[in-house]
Order: structure tokens, then C-alpha cells, then sequence
């Protein structure tokens, strides 16, 4: 049986407050370490999930021989300073979303973890599930004849964050594309397999952060994806696929709203629903399972840092369209 991968958590965030206790239920993974800038901090996290050692800084937990793997929920401008220590460490890096604050930072970190032997995945969580793999075939296999249009929309009312919360930072690398639009960015490129031809977005900003976002993706194949995302408006996290044939909708696709019954719905052309459900362990586990997986088949070079980069490049070309309200090529920006 393979050992469980030791792995430190590199932060006191609050997404890894919802990560590490499915860490801890993981049969692939186990949670040795747990640093901050803070010792009191990291002592603290550690006495709540009982995690053996305690680190007072990054550097002390990269130098730990007892840790395979780190995750990091870092702000977005501290992802790629803090992935290429620990690639240079010859630590495996779960990192959070988004992977960089640019595509040129992105990059670097897949290139650094190549070059180094180690695993590098992003921490996009609904990718790695089953009712993810399932809308997924539905797509690619036809079921839905040609793809013409994907939408999607993921917004949440802002007004609950504090003030001084990294989404609203743009040194930090906030604002709700990089956030929560990452997720309909990536969705799109990952069940139409290509880069969109050109990008336009249009976004309402606040001291120098888009705070909301509509976007559009032209594809080729008469294929296009259009977006909303933002910090402004209820809690929304949905898609639809429209085909020639029929459409896939599904309400909640980064989670689901009941855990207990991830689903999807198909529509035809008559307007008759057939509602599928694929059930799966919590989001958080399958992503790390999926990583932990990554690390026992040592693969370095996946498929998933294609779609990381990928996504990078398109809202990287996307910010740009929104602050200077033209339509942005992406061969303009090294795709």
C-alpha cells in the first residue's frame, strides 16, 4: 500500500479551514505541519485540527524533511514567490486559485515544478469530481449534438467581507474575475478543449478592482462562452451547455447546493428535463485525492497545468479588454 502524503499547510487562511479537514478524512493524504508568519497563529491551527508540528514561518516548513507536499491558500500575489520555494525545496504544491495574478507568474510556477520533479496542481475543486467527469462526456461525446453557446455565472453579495478582504486589493491580486470568474473562464475552456480566438469584457471597478465582470469568448466552430461574474449580487453558481440538440444546466456546478445529490439537468428541443445525479465525495477530498494521485503516479507533466495556464492567458486577455474597452486577441497576449 502507498504511504499517505505528508503535507504541510502553508497559511492560516480561511479557505484551509474548509480544505484540511477533508485533508484529515483523505485515505491518500496526511497533515504533518501547519506554518504562519505567526507562531501563536500556527499553534493555534494546529491545536484545532491536531497537527502535530507548528511552524513560525514558510521557510520552516519547507525545510521540514517530515512534509512531501504543501498547499498553499496564500493571497493570489503570493502564489508564485511562494511555489517556487517550495518547488526549489522539492516540495509538491497544492496551490489555491487563481494559480497567478498573470499569465508570465504562471509560467514560471509550471515550468519551476517541471524542472524540479514535482507535482503542481491548482486548487479548482469541482474539476475533479464525478458529476464534473460526467457533464463533461455528455458534452464531448456528442449528446448534446454541436456546441454553440456556453453560459455561465457565479456572483455572491460582497457587502458580507470586510473591508480590508484580499478580493477587494488589487496589490494582493483581488477583484471577482481572478476570484470567482476563474471558475466560469476555466469551465468553458475545459469542456471545449481550445482557446477562445478573442476575448471582450466590460466590469465595474472599485480603486482599481472589477467588483463585476460580463465577458464574452469567441471560439472557432461557431462556438462562443459568455460569463458574468461579481461581488454584487445573490449567491449564484451556474451553467448551461446549448447544443443543436439539447442543452446541459446545471445549478450549481462549482458545489453543490446538496451535497447529498449533485445534479445536472439535460433539456431537449420539446422542453422535457431529465435530471441526472452523480454522487461524489465532498469537493474538497476529491481534490485532494486527485493531487495526492498526481504524486504517486509522478506526474509532472499533466494535463491539468495546460488548463491552468490556458485559463490564466484568457483572463489575463480579459482584464485587459475591461480596462480599455476593446476586444483583446489572445495572440496579443502570447497564447
Amino acid at each position: 500500500m502507498t504511504s499517505p502524503v505528508r503535507i504541510g499547510i502553508m497559511g492560516t487562511a480561511r479557505i484551509a479551514r474548509t480544505v484540511v479537514p477533508q485533508m484529515l478524512e483523505s485515505d491518500l493524504a496526511t497533515v504533518v505541519a501547519v506554518a504562519s508568519r505567526s507562531l501563536d497563529r500556527a499553534q493555534q491551527f494546529a491545536s484545532e485540527f491536531a497537527i502535530p508540528k507548528a511552524c513560525g514561518s514558510y521557510d520552516d516548513l519547507l525545510t521540514s524533511d517530515d512534509v512531501d507536499a504543501v498547499y498553499i491558500p496564500l493571497p493570489p500575489s503570493m502564489h508564485c514567490e511562494w511555489t517556487l520555494n517550495a518547488v526549489a525545496a522539492g516540495k509538491h504544491v497544492l496551490c489555491e486559485k487563481p494559480l497567478a495574478i498573470n499569465a508570465n507568474q504562471a509560467q514560471q510556477m509550471i515550468d519551476a515544478a517541471i524542472r524540479h520533479r514535482v507535482v503542481l496542481l491548482d486548487a479548482v475543486m469541482w474539476y475533479h469530481t464525478a458529476r464534473a467527469e460526467a457533464m463533461r462526456e455528455i458534452v464531448q461525446t456528442g449528446q448534446l449534438g454541436e456546441v454553440r453557446q456556453i453560459t455561465s455565472a457565479f456572483t455572491f453579495p460582497g457587502d458580507s467581507l470586510a473591508a480590508d478582504n484580499l478580493r477587494f486589493s488589487s496589490d494582493l491580486g483581488g477583484g471577482s474575475l481572478l476570484d470567482i470568474g476563474w471558475y466560469c473562464v476555466g469551465m468553458s475552456l475545459w469542456l471545449l478543449q481550445r482557446l477562445p480566438q478573442q476575448v471582450f469584457a466590460t466590469a465595474q471597478w472599485q480603486n482599481d478592482v472589477d467588483l463585476h465582470m460580463n465577458g464574452i469568448l469567441w471560439f472557432p466552430n461557431e462556438q462562443m462562452a459568455t460569463f458574468e461574474s461579481g461581488f454584487n449580487a445573490v449567491r449564484r453558481r451556474w451553467m448551461e451547455v446549448a447544443g443543436t440538440t439539447a442543452a446541459l444546466v446545471c445549478d450549481d456546478f462549482t458545489k453543490p447546493w446538496n451535497l447529498d445529490k449533485p445534479r445536472f439537468w439535460i433539456h431537449d428541443a420539446n422542453g422535457t428535463s431529465h435530471q441526472h445525479v452523480v454522487p461524489h465525495p465532498p469537493i474538497e477530498r476529491c481534490l485532494v485525492d486527485a493531487f495526492c494521485q498526481l504524486i504517486h503516479q509522478q506526474a509532472v507533466q499533466h494535463d491539468w497545468l495546460q488548463l491552468s495556464l490556458q485559463t490564466q492567458l484568457v483572463c489575463e486577455a480579459l482584464l485587459n479588454s475591461a480596462r480599455t474597452n476593446a476586444t483583446v486577441q489572445l495572440s496579443d497576449v502570447g497564447a
